[in-house]
């Protein structure tokens, strides 16, 4: 249960004992102190917890002092009749309009009487239709439907809201049912629309955005040749629905902000503030409002409606939406539709990331695919066989991880789920981002008859259309930021106890085996038992024991006694029996996570003019390969030739290890420096001239290479022209040539744990581009050599990543990677192909200027001007290299987000068990006593736990 649920369900126990009027003589009532008390919970978060329970309106709050909460039913059941229905007929009607420093609670707001000047008495109730379509309009989603009343019916012109949920919980459905009921109470006139507005689509373009909303003068920006009205007037008198709010600029905030205080804003290009307008706004986001909204923003917006996650759904509910799904199918193709009862379990159980809009693909994809196999007949059947493996899936994660859910949908359900077309069904969905803008099954049913006149058998073209579908149906991922705190990245997708297992693993590695661990050896070692856990667990038999790999590990008897204990320690830890084959695996693993020894690599000098113009490319390699074999020599136009030729033959002798040195230069005379260069040190030195990072990041690549020579690389490069064509590769198939596809290889011991678990990363990343196919092959590293010579037939590869670095034609992307966002960048460099890099020199005056433009668009109360010194000054002190501006700038921002949270009360919480274990280190004294003087100048306490993440930060910048 999550902390903020825990104090909710203590407050609503506690509630039952108290009469409302003990409560209002503050009598009675929980306060924070109580609840850490008895909750355990530190005060900043009780605190924001309880706050935010207020805003939603589960909990109301005394205004005197201790301040005491209750829950709302306090007020709700026990409240005498209320004032507002109690007033006599004669008297004027107060009016009530929520200004900047009045919000109206949502227990106060949903008793607002359903009745407005003008209408009929009776109108609430004649009028719910509105929300019948809204599935636990009676039940779980009863307090969101009585708040969306509230905010359209609150006198004298309603309030605006904001309606928060997750991706897929239905926050567009839900905008438009409260559009259906302001129309069925006459709120506004029958022609007024509801304009809906999502902010997202002109994130990238900020003037766009604010064009679209507000509108333009004539000459406002290059193109606006006339006076254009934007879309708030066009809501004028009627409804403005404004998806994805955060995505909207902070400029713009303000102003919609403005609107709601003054009624009145100004287009783009106006000074004055003349055009009026009755707005209601309805405003929606998936993210946090607290950290994702200017506050100035948020207090003007009265209402808060949550929407539930469909897990948190009661099951009958989501039975409901299943069949709802199912019902709209059935109307699309008129024919009834029998779901089998696994199915549908399969379908419900499916559900783990996207909520209802997850199951709607879902169904859509499911129904697709039943309609191909019975088109020629008057119904269709569902069964568990003709689900796609990850529905299937579905099943199978609610026997593991939700036994009280399938019980109880084996108790409600019938045998078959029959849903007969146009029958039963109320009004249809409104449409939204999980609605096809087109008819797939004509698409399907056309596509069918046409193979057929082509000749083709019925398993060929369900082959064909069934690719056709999961094309139109890809899945809806939405792309998510990674941040620096790769161990939390991890923790998403792979269970805590895990990883500080693998860290345990790690050291007793270290200490057992005569050589270094590579750096990912905890993200390898947590996917890897993961993976074999979740085998165990599912009842899977076994893995074969390949001659081949017994044969190998008998050359490592050392890895294998490692591998004996580290065996014997997961079944102390999981009370499990694990097979013996596992420990062979094991071995495996930690041979392939062996640090190699570096040497007879050619070496790469970047020679650039400018301050700082060579280290940020060498940086920016180093970052995304992890290389050591690459220095870089910066010369400011100032500098003499010959002292920049002394210090590249500095660099040169420093990395040369035996085969040689590619010199890369920007311009002039420094491509003539090979020949002096060798003439002086005796290392050959071969020169590129016009670098640039895509060629810096190819010369790194290839010198990774085995037997990679120095001539080679120096002829390849020669040709080299970006990797957006120089790699256009072809294979030869029955005399034809053909392009070859692309692909990442994936690699770990077995071919299925760790490299599957890496592939649904990747895949997850590259949905975005939805014209672009790449596949991701996951391989063992059993036999690799023959597998990637067989696939490099095939395919073009344009990266390999996993436990070990292949020594082919391929960039390779480190694991660890792909939790700390880095892995991202390449990934995007490769599909773009194009330079995504900006290598213009980072100045002193350019770095603070990125800090200040960061705090002022993320941060709410901080003052970036007069912050910037000091906390420049602070980050800059925790560094070894005082002058690595990327590296200040990454520090800098994370500390403003620790003052920025610790002044809104939501400090990020540590692992107890790290935190307790690495407050008594020397390093996190000393940056605690430097953070407290800097916390002290502010006069803002900060707690352990922020300390100990920006430890880890600092930890991952060395």
């Amino acid at each position: 249960m999550k902390r903020i649920d825990r104090i909710y369900e203590y407050i609503k126990i506690r509630s039952q004992e108290w009469t409302e009027s003990a409560f209002e003589q503050e009598n009675e009532g929980v306060t924070t102190q109580e609840v850490v008390m008895q909750l355990e919970i530190k005060r900043p978060n009780a605190s924001s917890d309880l706050n935010e329970l207020v805003r939603q309106g589960k909990l109301i709050k005394s205004s005197g002092r201790p301040v005491r909460y209750a829950d709302h039913s306090l007020k709700w059941h026990k409240r005498p009749q209320n004032k507002m229905n109690s007033q006599k007929v004669d008297q004027p009607k107060p009016t009530v309009r929520p200004n900047r420093e009045t919000r109206v609670p949502a227990s106060e707001i949903s008793r607002v009487p359903a009745t407005r000047e003008g209408n009929n008495t009776g109108i609430r109730e004649k009028n719910n239709e509105a929300f019948a379509n809204v599935i636990g309009s009676n039940d779980s989603m009863r307090t969101q439907v009585d708040q969306a009343k509230a905010a359209i019916l609150y006198p004298p012109k309603g309030l605006s809201c904001l309606i928060t949920g997750p991706t897929g919980s239905g926050k567009t459905f839900f905008v438009h049912a409260m559009y259906r009921f302001a129309q069925a109470n006459q709120v506004f006139a029958a022609d007024k629309e509801l304009v809906v507005f999502n902010c997202a689509d002109y994130a990238h373009n900020p003037e766009l955005l604010m064009a679209h909303l507000f509108g333009y003068r004539k000459g406002a920006f290059t193109g606006a040749t006339e006076t254009t009205d934007g879309l708030i007037q066009r809501a004028d008198g009627g409804m403005l629905f404004m998806d994805e709010v955060h995505r909207l600029p902070p400029e713009g905030q303000e102003m919609i902000f403005y609107l709601l205080d003054h009624g009145t804003y100004n287009r783009l290009g106006e000074t004055d503030k003349a055009n009026k307008v009755n707005v209601r706004l309805v405003c929606a986001t998936t993210e946090d409002p607290a950290s994702s909204l200017l506050q100035t923003f948020v207090r003007r917006i009265p209402i808060v409606i949550k929407l539930p996650q469909f897990s948190e759904r009661p099951i009958v509910e989501q039975v409901d939406l299943l069949k709802r799904m199912v019902a709209i199918e059935a109307n699309r193709i008129q024919r009834s539709i029998h779901v089998k009862q696994d199915a549908v379990k399969a379908l419900i159980g499916s559900v783990t990331y996207g909520n209802v809009g997850q199951l709607k693909s879902n169904v859509q994809l499911v129904c697709a695919r039943a309609f191909l196999n019975y088109m020629n007949s008057s119904e269709i059947s569902i069964t568990l066989d003709e689900l796609t493996p990850e529905i299937q899936n579905g099943l199978l994660n609610l026997a593991n991880n939700h036994r009280e859910r399938l019980n109880e949908l084996t108790r409600i359900l019938e045998p078959v789920l029959t849903l007969v077309p146009n029958e039963g069904t109320e009004s249809p969905l409104i449409s939204d981002s999980y609605e096809l803008p087109y008819n797939l099954y004509e698409i399907i049913g056309n596509k069918a008859a046409l193979l057929r006149e082509e000749g083709l058998d019925k398993e060929s073209i369900n082959r064909y259309i069934t690719t056709d579908i999961n094309v139109h149906l890809k899945s809806f991922y939405r792309d998510t930021g990674l941040t620096f705190d790769t161990e939390k990245k991890l923790s998403e997708i792979i269970d805590q106890r895990i990883i500080r297992f693998a860290k345990n693993m790690f050291e007793y590695a270290q200490d057992h085996l005569d050589y270094h661990l590579q750096r990912n050896f905890v993200y390898a070692m947590s996917l890897h038992i993961s993976s074999f856990l979740k085998r165990i667990q599912l009842g899977e038999s076994s893995r074969t024991l390949h001659a081949s790999i017994k044969n190998m590990v008998e050359d490592y008897p050392q890895e294998f006694t490692v591998a004996k204990w580290m065996k014997q320690e997961l079944q102390k830890e999981y009370s499990i029996k694990i097979p013996e084959v596992e420990t062979y695996y094991l071995t495996l693993l930690l041979v392939s996570l062996k640090q190699d020894k570096v040497t007879g690599r050619v070496g790469v000098v970047i020679a650039a003019h400018g301050r700082s113009t060579a280290t940020s490319m060498a940086e920016v390699v180093t970052t995304l390969l992890g290389v050591d074999n690459i220095r870089a020599v910066d010369m400011p136009l100032e500098m003499k030739p010959q002292v920049a030729l002394e210090k590249i033959i500095h660099c040169v002798q420093e990395i040369d290890r035996g085969s040689g040195v590619i010199l890369l230069v920007d311009m002039g005379s420094l491509a003539t420096f090979s020949e002096k260069i060798t003439e002086k040190t005796g290392i050959e030195v071969k020169t590129i001239d016009m670098v640039t990072t895509p060629i810096v990041l190819e010369t790194v690549r290839k010198t990774d290479l085995v037997d990679t020579t120095l001539d080679e690389i120096y002829r390849s490069l020669q040709s080299f022209r970006g990797y957006a064509g120089s790699n256009v590769t072809t294979r030869e198939e029955n005399g034809h040539t053909l392009k070859r596809k692309k692909a990442i290889i994936a690699i770990c011991a077995s071919g299925e744990g760790t490299a599957q678990k890496m592939k649904e990363i990747i895949d997850k990343h590259l949905e975005k581009y939805f014209d672009v196919e790449i596949e991701v092959l996951p391989i063992s590293v059993i036999e690799m050599d023959e597998q990637l010579a067989n696939l490099q037939q095939e395919y073009e590869i344009l990266a390999t990543t996993g436990i070990v670095r292949p020594k082919i034609d391929a960039v390779y992307i480190p694991m660890e990677q792909f939790f700390n966002g880095d892995a991202e960048k390449v990934l995007d460099y490769l599909v773009e192909e194009s330079e995504s890099y900006d290598d213009s020199e980072l100045t002193l005056e350019k770095a603070k200027q990125i800090c200040v433009e960061y705090m002022t668009e993320s941060f709410t109360f901080l003052n970036p001007q007069k912050l910037i010194e000091p906390l420049w000054k602070f980050s800059r002190s925790l560094l070894k290299n005082e002058e690595n501006y990327s590296q200040i700038i990454n520090i800098l921002m994370h500390t403003a987000g620790m003052f920025e949270r610790s002044l809104r009360q939501d400090t990020l919480i540590a692992p107890k068990e790290e935190l307790e274990m690495t407050e008594q280190t020397e390093i996190f004294k000393q940056l605690e006593q430097s953070l407290n003087l800097l916390s002290r100048t502010f006069k803002i306490e900060m707690p352990k736990d922020e300390v100990y993440y920006l430890q880890q930060l600092l930890a991952y910048q060395d």
